[in-house]
């Protein structure tokens, strides 16, 4: 039997996840560690937008922040992390209707 509290956090882990910018930044990433000046270019959002959604992220430990010099680069944790999001999305098409 699962645990309801287990549950709840699962929840806020996957509202987390539905927020279209998010996605966007974490589709940006793919298996790179990159800037966040090379996600604004990747997404078209504003450093501001990009910098909240990455601190939500990072919080939620979806992502990771590796300072080199004045910079910092932002890397998915486990790139197993991608093959999820790919498996989701691929699960998801519209043309795959045995679900």
């Amino acid at each position: 039997m699962i645990d309801y509290g287990d549950l709840n956090a699962l929840s806020r882990f996957y509202q987390l996840l539905a927020e279209h910018n998010r996605l966007l930044i974490l589709y940006s990433l793919g298996l790179e560690c990159r800037p966040v000046s090379a996600i604004i270019a990747d997404t078209g959002l504003s450093q501001t937008n990009v910098s909240f959604h990455l601190r939500k992220l990072r919080e939620a430990g979806l992502v990771r922040g590796e300072k080199n010099g004045s910079f910092v680069f932002y890397c998915l944790p486990d790139p197993e992390l991608l093959d999820l999001l790919n498996r989701f999305r691929e699960w998801h098409e519209p043309a795959n209707t045995d679900h």
